[in-house]
Order: structure tokens, then C-alpha cells, then sequence
């Protein structure tokens, strides 16, 4: 079995493998839209000052998440 656990757990320097997307409306569609498919690698570069967002690099881009939508992306 596969441990899964959710994007905003990643720590700076770390990397995972999205498992699922559970967002929903329109924030799945940009989710999907940058790329965060089953199978994508995702690397954390780091978190702003304040903890929230966080940047990924996803796909050769440099994205900020917030962590309330880290929370509905599971990684393996």
C-alpha cells in the first residue's frame, strides 16, 4: 500500500508524486490547467515568510499554493 499524505506536508527541498486531486469548481480546473495530474513530480522550493503560500516547482514552473488548496492534493 502506497502512503499518502497532502501537498501542504511537503517541506522545502522535498519532493512527491501527485496521487489524486480532490479540489473541486474552479480551483481543480486551475489545478489541472498547470499541470497537477496523477503521476506529476512536484518539488517544494519553499514557504514565504509567513508560512502561507508555499512555491512548487511543477513542470518547469515556479507555482505558490496556498495551503488551504495543498490540503485537497495528495501525494505519495
Amino acid at each position: 500500500m502506497i502512503e499518502t499524505t497532502c501537498l501542504s506536508q511537503l517541506q522545502p527541498g522535498q519532493t512527491a508524486i501527485v496521487r489524486e486531486l480532490r479540489a473541486t469548481g474552479s480551483m481543480r480546473r486551475r489545478l489541472l490547467d498547470i499541470g497537477l495530474i496523477d503521476n506529476t513530480p512536484v518539488e517544494c522550493l519553499g514557504r514565504s515568510p509567513s508560512g502561507d503560500p508555499s512555491a512548487f516547482l511543477i513542470r518547469g514552473a515556479v507555482i505558490a499554493i496556498r495551503s488551504e488548496d495543498c490540503a485537497n492534493i495528495l501525494t505519495c
